[in-house]
């Protein structure tokens, strides 16, 4: 099953809108994300995350929100084994 996983910008890189990238926490977990898909995205939001690209922002209660479901799925052992360090 594919799902995409919520996650808070900490920081942002490149002016160009197809290869911007930057460094996403999934609750302390942090991943190099592609923003190619949310050139509206900035530091401080939450985007939903599936195969690397941030598909779109959302607001911070439904990240967290998100983020507990798959929590209590037990959904977040792949971040986990992939994280960057």
């Amino acid at each position: 099953m594919c799902l995409a996983v919520p996650g808070k910008i900490l920081d942002i890189e490149g002016d160009d809108p197809i290869t911007r990238t930057g460094r996403v926490s999934f609750g302390g977990i942090v991943k190099q994300i592609n923003f190619a898909f949310t050139p509206e995205a900035k530091v401080g939001d939450y985007v939903m995350v599936h195969v690397g690209f941030a598909l779109s922002t959302v607001d911070e209660d439904e990240a967290m929100q998100v983020f507990d479901y798959l929590k209590q799925m037990d959904e977040l052992a792949e971040l986990e084994s992939e994280a960057v360090k």
